[in-house]
């Protein structure tokens, strides 16, 4: 194996999967077990007004999220997986749970005109 570009990307993604993934199984813990809703759907830092009634949504997004994480790190350990199929869970997992993040966190805020 030569070390180039694409062996470097390739460790970076493995890597970045482990503190991803904590982050939002910790982040599911908090909303979902302890009830603090301080993260749910955040606008521009602030939470919604009835930040409650969207946490199962985004304790869902976030417990998912970090357990296609985890399955695909022990996927990528066990060498079940090619290359192309784990990096594409992964990339597919990380852009979906950022996507429907940005929609929960819209859909929660409703419509007020800036001051």
């Amino acid at each position: 194996m030569v070390f180039d570009i694409s062996v470097a990307m390739t460790w970076v993604l493995f890597i970045a999967l482990f503190p991803i993934s904590f982050f939002w199984l910790r982040r599911a813990w908090r909303i979902i077990i302890k009830r603090d809703f301080s993260d749910v759907a955040l606008k521009r830092g602030q939470p919604p007004a009835n930040p409650q009634a969207y946490a199962p949504y985004a304790g869902a997004i976030n417990f998912l999220g970090g357990m296609i994480l985890v399955f695909d790190i022990v996927t990528v350990l066990t060498a079940y997986y090619d290359y192309a199929t784990w990096s594409a869970i992964a990339g597919v997992t990380i852009w979906m749970k950022l996507i429907l993040d940005f929609i929960l966190s819209r859909q929660a805020h409703t419509f007020l005109p800036k001051k």
